[in-house]
């Protein structure tokens, strides 16, 4: 098991003055940093921040999403899928010149953008066939896959663990990893533990976010965070638990995952609190 920290909390850009940021955190203990990619203009940005995290011993996973609607899976345009499949393709560069391992992210459909109805047959075939194009790419670059269902106020094509399984089996071929997000899952999953064990038992259990129901601080909310990774453990998972948490440092995201005030006293706050508790609880689970 390793122990990542989504660098949302301070930025969507990852620069220079977030070294010490980085510092901190492995000076804590984390073994790594979920990067986001969104902005895929400068690959030669990737490769130095790459080189940043190799100075420093961490490890590094990837976060990416679609734009906006010009970029797409799921429109009826070619064009437009073709945009997405150029979108993921440049993610995928930017991720191996950073040598992210996986990268996660709900990267089906963009944040917020709604059809008014339940997802369609058309729409999971369009974005199953985006997924050919673009998977091969990221095996052959050596990055895992870790495909993130998000509740209903943010996306409607894949919502739960079962659909997102029986979308790993439209793709076909050997598919794509699924990420389990404990916030996500609390709004969705009738039972979210059984719905993580049926990932696991799937074959399809890539990566792990411990968010809190408030996105805010792990284990100051309501969600069975310590039986989530004591579950984890007793299944023998040994991949990421990455802490997500979110503020209002960063406007768009915060308007896109309808975050309205802050949660916490402090990132430090998110950061200590979220390690001890995932790495207290996995050590005395046995």
């Amino acid at each position: 098991m390793k122990i990542g920290m989504n660098l949302l909390l301070w930025a969507g850009h990852v620069r220079a003055e977030h070294i010490p940021v980085l510092e901190a955190l492995k000076r804590k203990g984390f073994d790594g940093v979920e990067v986001p990619i969104f902005d895929t203009s400068d690959t030669a940005h990737y490769r130095w921040l790459g080189g940043v995290l190799d100075g420093l011993g961490l490890q590094r996973t990837a976060v990416a999403i679609i734009p906006g609607p010009a970029e797409s899976p799921l429109s009826p345009d070619p064009s437009v899928r073709q945009a997405a499949v150029d979108h993921l393709l440049s993610v995928t560069n930017c991720a191996a010149e950073l040598g992210a391992e996986l990268l996660a992210g709900p990267w089906f459909q963009p944040l917020g953008v709604f059809s008014g109805e339940p997802p369609s047959e058309a729409e999971l075939d369009r974005c199953a066939a985006v997924f050919r194009r673009v998977l091969p790419q990221l095996a052959a670059a050596g990055i895992d896959t870790a495909l993130e269902p998000l509740n209903r106020f943010e996306a409607h094509l894949l919502n739960t663990c079962e659909q997102s399984l029986a979308f790993a089996e439209r793709i076909g071929g050997s598919g794509i990893g699924l990420l389990y997000d404990t916030f996500h899952a609390n709004i969705e999953e009738q039972d979210p533990l059984s719905a993580l064990e049926a990932v696991h038992r799937a074959g399809r259990l890539a990566h792990v976010h411990i968010s809190e129901n408030d996105r805010g601080t792990p284990g100051r909310g309501h969600l069975p965070l310590r039986e989530t990774v004591s579950l984890l453990r007793t299944l023998g998972y040994d991949g990421w638990l990455t802490i997500e948490a979110f503020g209002r440092g960063l406007p768009e995201l915060a308007a896109a995952t309808r975050v309205w005030r802050d949660f916490f006293e402090s990132p430090e706050e998110v950061y200590s609190e979220g390690f001890d508790l995932i790495q207290t609880t996995w050590e005395s689970t046995r």
